[in-house]
């Protein structure tokens, strides 16, 4: 098992460490502070994943997230990484309307907050913005199977390729997106051994999220590993803390240790010198007997 890559950390050399066999670390992250502690925890990509819509912002699905809250988050992230590779999901309808507006919508991810690459959703159907996007020299993820855009297309988030029709389409959309230029891809919610075989067959590394171990690499949503999304969470998540609890607590008792008069204590209280403290009461007792004559 191999460590962490020193940084920064670039596409070739995620691509690379297919090549060499090493498994990909991938988290999201929406925020600085979150995105400086993954740093330095040795994860290799940030996703800036349009999943802030659900996790951060409070809206049902990754349908309403625009992208000026796209570019904001992602401009937070990258000023919390030294090390890390960035990349920004493009969100519902920014490459949607024409390959202009994809190329200008995945500029701004480049050119206003510092991200080296994009992710869009879609397999064959996607080929199209893929090329021009690499034409533009903006390296692209790709992602197919779950794509969460398709949420109502789907008929909600339900596992894909598991009949040979659309196990067949699975492997056809990963492939196009390889063909077109794609750095990676995401496989979201498809059987493991599709997951095996599409890895298997591609040249780039493939990341999992519901799609088994034989993935090059693994994501999770940053909020879900933490414990700080509420449940039920998909069958695919493992937790590794519950900070929701933990933040729970803290809050509980603060609240109690305020209503009890017990905080701030003394120490956790800034304080006046006797002289100083002498002055000012001298100065009110003096504007309050000029206030009361008038």
């Amino acid at each position: 098992m191999s460590g962490p890559l020193p940084g920064p950390i670039t596409v070739p050399d995620i691509v690379r460490m297919k090549e060499r066999g090493e498994k990909i670390v991938m988290l999201t992250a929406y925020d600085a502070p979150t995105a400086r502690l993954l740093d330095s925890a040795g994860v290799d990509i940030l996703l800036v994943g349009d999943s802030v819509g659900n996790v951060v912002l409070g809206y049902e699905n990754t349908l309403p997230v625009t992208m000026d809250e796209m570019v904001h988050h992602a401009r937070a992230v990258v000023r919390g990484t030294s090390r890390c590779l960035v990349v920004a999901d493009m969100p519902y309808l920014s490459y949607h309307l024409g390959i202009r507006e994809a190329v200008r919508n995945a500029g701004r991810f480049l050119q206003e907050a510092g991200a080296r690459a994009v992710k869009v959703e879609g397999g064959r159907k996607r080929v199209e913005v893929i090329r021009a996007l690499r034409d533009t020299e903006i390296p692209v993820m790709g992602h197919v199977g779950l794509t969460p855009q398709s949420v109502h297309d789907f008929g909600g988030f339900k596992v894909q390729g598991r009949s040979g029709a659309s196990a067949r389409a699975v492997l056809e959309d990963a492939l196009a997106v390889e063909e077109a230029g794609a750095f990676s891809v995401v496989l979201e919610g498809i059987p493991a051994e599709l997951a095996a075989l599409i890895t298997e067959r591609l040249g780039i590394p493939t990341l999992g999220i519901g799609a088994g171990r034989s993935c090059d690499g693994q994501v999770l949503v940053i909020h879900d590993l933490l414990g700080i999304t509420p449940d039920p969470v998909p069958s695919f998540v493992r937790r590794y803390a519950d900070l929701g609890a933990v933040i729970r607590e803290a809050c509980v008792r603060f609240g109690a240790d305020v209503r009890g008069g017990s905080f701030p204590a003394e120490n956790e209280s800034y304080h006046l010198k006797p002289e100083v403290l002498d002055e000012i009461r001298a100065g009110v007792e003096r504007f309050a007997r000029r206030h009361w004559r008038s």
